[in-house]
């Protein structure tokens, strides 16, 4: 009688649910650079940092192709260097890490995958072979920028950037790998998970936030209010809310974002669809997010994808994300002063 008791008591404390997660720490206010193609101007940053944000994210991308087990990046292949913008090596990525603290900015790396001819969101092989192959390649691009991380005094190191598939059928690979990084690279730790994917990641244990591309879809309409696009949330608050609770950590948007565009909230995350110009749309997005995410107590703050560097114009003419010189740039700037 006594077992069955405490098998029952067992049962009831294990159905529990956690209380839910409460971050006090300072929230971060930053933006996602886009690597410049030359060494920007010394006051490059100064629109980020009058803007009130107080963090950038510094994006080192790598290469491979799909189809292929070969991953590239400029300390394993010198061909690269010739072609890729110094913004992307790793004497870009230092440079761009000084420039920051010069001027007060706190600093976040986060690797990125560029596939070609495919999605990094999907990479994934049929064979043992080839995942090792893969592994090998890719521990030493990750490690190689957490001692950068590290020698640098970076404030945040996000491991990558939606390798979600990669992560949930190669978990202990994953596992090992933070535990290499964490013995060169002495700071806080997150990993970037898609929007769509972020509750299936296995290693948020090992981290110290929960980070997720949040290019949640919000309206189906083409110009949705501040107070339609706050609805649309509600679903999503509650997802990220459980999945703080269930991990105990702080959730960190890694990348938000909306273009400029009609129906800027129904698919957010789709980049290359016909845009109808419409800045007012996507500084509501922006506005719904600040005042309905932001204020969650278990919401560490995020990036804004994405802000350019160079202070040529053509550079980002017709890009349709980047809040610069947008409406959407003053929603920021009233929120984070």
């Amino acid at each position: 009688m006594r077992s069955r008791f405490l098998l029952i008591i067992g049962l009831l404390i294990s159905c529990q649910t956690q209380p839910p997660f409460q971050y006090t720490g300072r929230k971060l206010e930053g933006v996602n650079l886009v690597a410049p193609p030359r060494r920007p101007d010394s006051l490059a940053l100064a629109p980020v940092q009058a803007m009130g944000s107080e963090w950038v994210a510094i994006v080192p991308y790598g290469f491979c192709r799909k189809g292929e087990a070969r991953f590239y990046f400029s300390e394993n292949t010198k061909e690269q260097r010739k072609w890729q913008w110094w913004g992307e090596t790793p004497e870009g990525v230092a440079g761009t890490v000084r420039m920051a603290q010069q001027q007060g900015l706190k600093t976040m790396l986060k690797p990125h995958v560029w596939m070609q001819g495919g999605s990094h969101l999907d990479l994934e092989f049929s064979t043992e072979t080839e995942w090792q192959t893969f592994e090998h390649d890719y521990a030493q691009y990750v490690l190689h920028f957490a001692r950068l991380a590290d020698s640098l005094k970076v404030d945040l190191f996000c491991i990558t950037t939606e390798l979600d598939r990669f992560a949930v059928a190669r978990p202990h690979f994953w596992k090992n790998l933070i535990k290499q990084i964490q013995q060169v690279y002495k700071g806080p730790l997150t990993y970037a998970a898609n929007w769509d994917r972020y509750e299936q990641i296995p290693f948020w244990p090992d981290l110290d936030f929960i980070g997720v591309d949040a290019y949640f879809p919000l309206s189906g309409k083409q110009a949705p209010t501040i107070s339609e696009l706050s609805r649309g949330w509600k679903p999503h608050l509650k997802a990220l809310q459980q999945t703080s609770s269930r991990f105990q950590k702080p959730v960190l948007f890694t990348e938000f974002g909306y273009r400029s565009c009609n129906y800027t909230a129904q698919r957010p995350w789709e980049s290359e669809t016909d845009c109808t110009p419409n800045p007012a749309a996507q500084a509501n997005a922006y506005s719904a997010l600040l005042e309905t995410v932001w204020p969650q107590p278990w919401f560490a703050g995020g990036f804004a994808w994405k802000w350019f560097m160079n202070v040529e114009p053509r550079h980002r003419e017709g890009d349709q994300y980047s809040p610069q010189n947008k409406p959407a740039q003053e929603v920021l700037a009233k929120g984070w002063q």
